[in-house]
């Protein structure tokens, strides 16, 4: 049997400055108020990361009627609706709203145009809480299209004025396919000045592309819940890699890594570098010697935190 024998690790992988600012927005929230501090959704799409943030007195709902009156709420990263903004602040919570900045810029942005008489296209996944979030933006005029067949049944009551938006964890490469189609079918649909897929998953997308050049297999560790984790695994095994995604270390299973001498891992956006830390030490008992790193993109983004939680 030919065990692993050099594990190589993706830069940029795991935590990007979102996912940074949403747990901080908790933390300091349980430090500054005390537990419980209620959590609309996951916080971010992390077992490890929610589990331990529920070991520290947040409780994750999904309906705000489950928050006791006068509590201390927070928006997860990935966006709410305008409906349930509106619905805490009937109900008088204390708010501080964890949705990653990216995702608010696509709001304001669908908001601004929207005023001008706009209607959307929206490239995302049915029922990810960010596409709830953004669609939620308004009351109707936006229209889901999760890829290249749904363009062609997307019936808007106008043409003149259509605008296309995307989730901001989609895979780049998909998301271009489809918005090449959108473009083919409403040849005057204005397009963002800058993309929506943000800067972290396509860079955590790019490393996976220069990685899977180099190893026998690839091992993402992220949760089944995390868009931009799924991505990574869906984009090595279109490279031709066989691609695993662990929750972690337990998950891994050592026949995966039968005749694989070289193991690439990664992670997603929203795993902790610890998980990737135990899913290095399982493989190097599962034979491997050696760590390398690959060179990439230094990632310096960081988000300022909502006023009211300086400590």
């Amino acid at each position: 049997m030919n065990d692993p024998k050099q594990i190589v690790l993706a830069e940029p992988r795991g935590f990007c400055a979102g996912v940074d600012r949403a747990i901080e927005i908790v933390e300091r929230a349980l430090a500054k108020f005390g537990a419980p501090i209620y959590v609309r959704h996951e916080i971010v799409h992390n077992t490890y990361v929610v589990n331990d943030l529920k070991s520290k007195g947040a409780i994750f709902i999904e309906d705000l009627a489950e928050v006791p009156p006068g509590s201390t709420l927070v928006f997860s990263a990935h966006g709410v609706s305008k409906a349930v903004q509106e619905e805490a602040r009937q109900r008088g919570f204390e708010v501080f709203d964890a949705t990653c900045p990216l995702v608010t810029k696509v709001h304001v942005e669908v908001a601004k145009l929207a005023r001008e008489g706009y209607e959307f296209i929206m490239i995302g996944h049915k029922g990810h809480p960010e596409v709830e979030g953004t669609m939620g933006q308004l009351e109707s005029g936006i229209h889901l299209v999760e890829d290249v067949a749904d363009v062609a049944q997307v019936q808007p009551s106008q043409t003149e004025k259509l605008a296309v938006v995307t989730q901001t964890t989609l895979s780049v490469d998909d998301a271009a396919e489809i918005t090449a189609a959108v473009r083919a079918r409403f040849p005057s649909i204005r397009e963002p000045k800058q993309q929506d897929i943000c800067y972290a998953t396509q860079n955590r997308q790019d490393a996976v592309k220069l990685l899977s050049r180099q190893v026998d297999v690839v091992i993402v560790v992220g949760s089944p819940t995390s868009s931009n984790s799924n991505r990574l695994a869906e984009l090595a095994r279109k490279l031709g890699v066989p691609a695993y995604m662990v929750d972690n270390a337990g998950e891994l299973k050592p026949e995966w890594l039968e005749g694989k001498s070289r193991v690439g891992l990664t992670a997603g956006a929203s795993a902790p570098e610890l998980l990737v830390d135990q899913v290095i030490d399982r493989v190097k008992s599962l034979g491997a010697v050696a760590v390398q790193k690959m060179d990439g993109v230094q990632e310096t983004m960081k988000f300022p935190l909502p006023k009211g939680l300086k400590l």
